[in-house]
């Protein structure tokens, strides 16, 4: 009987709500954020949050959040409960998430200031709640886009990790949700919020480097993970899902297939249906850092040139060595391969300058580049105080944060779209504008891909 009652009221939560994922249409909830604050959260009130996803980088934005001031965070979803299985054997879930946000907040809780944690597995529960103010999502990338137009429906300010999205279509229905319901998105791509990345990318914009000619990206795949996916060729055979998994929910819209370990927590990335590989894991970093540089965070190439080599058995099915082209209307070239250091150096007439992933340590020939001043009156792309607290100044004052949904979506669509050439072996000619692969009917059909029911865009 319990069982059914609860059932009963998932059912009647998500009718409620009106949160059939796409359906356009006016938000049911009021969020906290918009009783009697024309919309924004005074900077003087907390920041009430709720988190969705808190395997390992989602404990890590968890930790972030819990430890601002301004943010009071009550409730953490997961479709898991707890696991050890995640890379390197951390214990991950919505319990142990819970634990560290009771535990985070226990003075409070004795002082009766705050009300504890709530745990869920179902999204749009928490979703429901009209005291939420913002969320956090940090699932596989299959189900960042599905949240996050939930949320934005919902009313909530949204904090999620790169990829945007998971395919191209989806992230220009995220973009288009956040716009239509007024909320602030700050995609994870926090390489950006670097002083000394912002400082590279000022000195490439103002001319420092003489005209910008080429962009070179390194992305190398030579860690354990790495080495891991090229060797497990063999069929990984079918196991009883684990009773602290909902395994349906965790594959939401993508075809069903039977649970084995390697299959999601850590491993899902090298897994086409749930991520991109390496192309949309740090690829999302650093090839989002050559948009910022080359001034191009509203656009994208207009030829795509990839071939790689993905394994060939197995359950991974990601590219793992690549070389790949793209070349922007201006006439500036993006060239990338899998061998490093990991990063990213700007060329121009009059000498470079590389920026490491991740730390972003500089180098530049000639050196002086590194000791050079920006103007008043030159191009200033300002300082982040850290990527979290920029999403929370942004939430506050409802200014763009510094990698607002159409950045994360641009860049997306570029990792998004090297993979697609690498899939067809064929250069690819994209329209920025209309968001289409020109003269090419069967990667076109890439941009987007069906999703199983009742899941929808």
């Amino acid at each position: 009987m319990a069982k059914n009652k609860n059932i009963d009221r998932r059912q009647f939560l998500k009718k409620a709500a009106g949160i059939t994922v796409g359906a356009i249409g006016l938000p049911y909830i009021v969020p906290a954020s918009a009783l009697g604050r024309a919309g924004s959260v005074a900077p003087s009130d907390r920041i009430v949050m709720g988190c969705i996803g808190v395997g390992g980088q989602g404990t890590a934005n968890l930790r972030a959040f819990i430890n601002k001031s301004e943010v009071q965070v009550v409730a953490v979803c997961d479709v898991e409960t707890e696991s050890s299985l995640y890379n390197g054997g951390r214990t991950r879930g919505r319990e142990p998430a819970r634990q560290l946000v009771e535990e985070h907040y226990a003075d409070q809780t004795r002082s009766g200031r705050s009300r504890g944690c709530a745990a869920y597995d179902d999204f749009q529960e928490l979703l429901a709640r009209s005291d939420i103010d913002a969320v956090s999502i940090c699932t596989p990338d299959h189900w960042h886009a599905l949240i996050s137009v939930a949320a934005a429906k919902a009313g909530k300010d949204i904090y999620c990790e790169k990829p945007l999205a998971n395919t191209i279509a989806e992230g220009r229905a995220v973009c288009e949700a956040v716009k239509r319901y007024g909320r602030v998105l700050q995609t994870g791509s926090h390489e950006r919020s670097r002083d000394s990345v912002r400082f590279a990318c000022e000195l490439v914009r103002n001319g420092r480097l003489g005209e910008l000619h080429t962009i070179r990206v390194n992305m190398p795949n030579d860690e354990p993970q790495h080495e891991k996916v090229r060797t497990t060729t063999a069929a990984q055979p079918p196991m009883p899902v684990p009773e602290s998994l909902d395994w349906d929910r965790w594959l939401g819209h993508t075809p069903w297939v039977p649970y084995t370990p390697l299959r999601c927590h850590f491993w899902w990335r090298f897994i086409m249906n749930y991520g991109g590989g390496e192309m949309t894991d740090r690829g999302a970093h650093i090839i989002d850092l050559g948009q910022l540089g080359g001034g191009t965070d509203d656009t994208g190439p207009v030829e795509i040139i990839g071939r790689g080599m993905a394994p060939t058995a197995g359950l991974f099915n990601t590219f793992i060595e690549y070389q790949f082209e793209c070349r922007y209307a201006n006439g500036v070239r993006l060239l990338g391969s899998s061998k490093g250091p990991r990063g990213l150096r700007f060329e121009g007439s009059d000498g470079w300058i590389f920026i490491y992933i991740h730390g972003g340590r500089l180098e530049a020939e000639p050196k002086s580049l590194l000791r050079e001043t920006v103007g008043t009156d030159e191009i200033h792309l300002g300082r982040s105080p850290g990527h979290h607290q920029d999403f929370l100044n942004a939430i506050k004052t409802r200014k763009q944060p510094v990698a607002p949904s159409e950045v994360g979506h641009r860049t997306g669509t570029i990792c998004h779209l090297l993979n697609i050439a690498m899939l067809t072996g064929r250069e690819l000619e994209w329209d920025p504008q209309q968001e289409q692969i020109i003269n090419d009917p069967e990667a076109n059909r890439m941009l987007s891909r069906p999703m199983r029911s009742p899941w929808h865009l």
